[in-house]
C-alpha cells in the first residue's frame, strides 16, 4: 500500500523535524540528507496544491507502482477542506482505495504541547464526517477508511468500527508493550527506555528478545479480546458491527445507542439536498473540487493577483 500524510493528529499542520542529533549515518544515506544535520518535513507537499491535483497525485503513484492500493491519510481541521476533496472525487471520479482518518487526540512526545492537545477534530467525529460523506455520495463502498487516535483495546477497536472504519490503526497500546513511558523526550534524542533513540547507550534498554514477545502477546489478546465482544453480541465478523451496538450513558438515568445520539446521511443523500447535520449545512456549499480555500480566501487571493 501507498499512503500520502496529509496530516496527522500528533502535529498537524506543521510537519516534523528529525533532530541532528538522530540523523546517524544510516539515516543520513537512507534520506538523502547530511548527518548529524536537523532534517525537516515540510506540512505542505511540493506535488499537488489543489483537491484536484491531490487525486491525479493519487492516481499516478496507483498507476506508477503497478496498481498497488494508495491512499491518503489526513486528520480533519476545517471541514472545508475534507468536503472539496469529497467534491473532487465525485467530480473527476478518481478515487483512493482508502482514507485513514486520524483523531487530534493521537500523540507524539515529539509533538507540540498545543497542537497535541488542542488542534484537530476528534477521532469519532472525524470519522464520521468522512463516513457520511462518502455514503452521500454513493462512494462509500468503493473507498475503504482507517481509523487511529488512542485505540488500544479490543473495545476501543469494537467502538470505532460501529461507527464507520474498515479498520483501527494503533500505536499507543503498542508502544506501551514495549516499553514507553510517555515521558515526551522523543524528539530530544534521550527516551529513558530506548524506544525513540539513536543512541547505542539508551538502546541497551530495549530488549528485542523480550519486547517482541510483550509486544506479540499485547496483539494477540487484543484481537481475542475483540472476537470476544463480538461472540458475545451475536456477530461473526467486525463488519456487522453498527451503531446500533454501541450504548452510552448519556446522564444518571438515561442511555442512548450511537445509532440515536448521532446522525447518519443516507446513501446518496448529498446528491439530492443537503443532510440535517450542522457542518454540512454550513460548509458543504461553501467546498469547491479547486482549491482547499474557503470562498472568502480564494476571493482575496485573487484580488491581490489583479493588484
Amino acid at each position: 500500500m501507498i499512503e500520502v500524510k496529509l496530516s496527522q493528529g500528533a502535529k498537524p499542520g506543521q510537519g516534523g523535524i528529525l533532530p541532528g542529533a538522530k540523523v546517524s549515518a544510516e539515516i543520513a544515506e537512507a534520506r538523502g540528507v547530511p548527518q548529524g544535520v536537523e532534517c525537516h518535513s515540510p506540512a505542505s507537499h511540493t506535488a499537488f496544491s489543489t483537491p484536484i491535483e491531490l487525486l491525479q497525485f493519487v492516481d499516478r503513484l496507483r498507476e506508477l507502482s503497478g496498481g498497488k492500493p494508495t491512499g491518503f491519510k489526513l486528520a480533519i481541521g476545517h471541514p472545508l477542506e475534507w468536503f472539496a476533496i469529497a467534491k473532487a472525487m465525485h467530480e473527476t471520479r478518481i478515487l483512493p482505495d482508502f482514507i485513514v482518518v486520524d483523531g487530534g487526540e493521537g500523540g507524539t512526545g515529539a509533538a507540540p504541547l498545543e497542537f497535541t492537545d488542542h488542534v484537530g477534530a476528534p477521532m469519532r467525529e472525524a470519522l464520521m464526517l468522512v463516513h457520511n460523506t462518502l455514503v452521500g455520495l454513493n462512494l462509500r463502498p468503493r473507498v475503504k477508511i482507517g481509523a487511529a487516535g488512542k485505540v488500544v483495546t479490543g473495545f476501543d477497536i469494537a467502538r470505532t468500527m460501529a461507527l464507520g472504519a474498515d479498520w483501527c490503526n494503533a500505536a499507543r497500546g503498542f508502544m506501551f508493550s514495549l516499553g514507553c513511558i510517555q515521558s515526551q523526550a522523543c524528539h530530544t534524542d534521550r527516551c529513558p527506555t530506548g524506544v525513540a533513540t539513536q543512541d547505542p547507550n539508551r538502546q541497551a534498554g530495549l530488549d528485542p528478545t523480550i519486547k517482541s514477545t510483550r509486544v506479540f502477546n499485547f496483539h494477540r489478546n487484543t484481537v481475542i479480546a475483540l472476537k470476544e465482544l463480538l461472540a458475545a453480541a451475536g456477530l461473526q465478523h467486525p463488519s456487522q458491527l453498527g451503531p446500533e451496538h454501541i450504548i452510552r450513558r448519556i446522564s444518571s438515568t438515561e442511555v442512548r445507542s450511537l445509532a440515536k445520539l448521532h446522525h447518519f446521511v443516507r446513501p446518496g443523500e448529498l446528491l439530492e439536498t443537503i443532510p440535517d447535520h450542522a457542518v454540512f449545512k454550513v460548509f458543504w456549499d461553501q467546498a469547491r473540487p479547486d482549491t482547499f480555500a474557503a470562498p472568502a480566501m480564494v476571493s482575496q487571493m485573487q484580488a491581490s493577483k489583479l493588484q
